[in-house]
């Protein structure tokens, strides 16, 4: 939410930064109409944070900020574990759901269980469940409101982060971004191979770094932010 996804200073698209570059016969530089920047390869104006973000995936509304290149290890990280805590809460839910059948309501059922088995679980929930069991501190019609509602907020969000997981893991190994693959852009780069793509964005080693979000990515080294043009 707080991090840097690569934004363009505003604003940088001077007369005497333009004499700067240095441009050689043939050359030109893209400057954004909008935020006035000068616009390098591959980076898109966010109509939301209203500057150009260097090789812009998406704006994500959850963390109210763009994905891009300096931030998208950790939306990675984030949408990956967000997805394994969705489901370790939903086996919670079912290891309760288990050991209360087995324990406190007297049955051991067959799975799968009929029609006819899954009433007697209900009836034996809403019956013989008081609030002194070991199972649960709140009454059982309650209880059962909440493991409904866990069960299916775990559901909801082990699948939406899971979906944003493939499609950002997808986007780093085709070294397309979500907006370049939406609009079906040529590829003006050369493109670099699925582990130097891992590589760029994650780190130039592969270590348990790459899974801790308060490591800072190394993904500086050789890279050059291009914004000259031939013609």
């Amino acid at each position: 939410m707080m991090t840097d996804p690569g934004a363009i200073p505003l604003g940088n698209a001077t007369k005497d930064r333009l004499n700067s570059l240095g441009l050689k016969v043939g050359q030109v530089v893209y400057r954004c109409p909008k935020c006035i920047s000068i616009k390098p390869e591959r980076a898109h104006h966010c109509s939301v944070c209203r500057r150009c973000i260097r090789k812009m995936d998406h704006h994500c509304p959850w963390v109210n900020n763009c994905v891009g290149e300096s931030n998208q290890k950790y939306f990675v990280l984030f949408t990956m574990y967000i997805c394994l805590m969705s489901l370790h809460a939903l086996g919670l839910v079912v290891n309760h759901f288990i050991h209360c059948v087995k324990s406190k309501w007297g049955m051991r059922p067959s799975l799968p269980m009929g029609p006819a088995e899954m009433q007697d679980v209900f009836h034996l929930i809403t019956t013989r469940w008081s609030t002194e069991d070991e199972c649960t501190h709140f009454s059982a019609p309650a209880t059962v409101i909440f493991m409904i509602a866990l069960t299916f907020e775990a559901l909801l969000f082990s699948l939406f982060t899971a979906i944003m997981f493939g499609t950002q893991v997808h986007a780093i190994c085709t070294d397309e971004t979500g907006i370049e693959q939406l609009k079906r852009e040529k590829p003006t780069w050369a493109k670099q191979t699925h582990c130097m793509a891992m590589r760029a964005v994650f780190g130039s080693q592969f270590s348990i770094g790459w899974f801790n979000p308060l490591v800072t990515p190394d993904v500086s080294s050789g890279k050059t932010q291009s914004c000259m043009y031939s013609v």
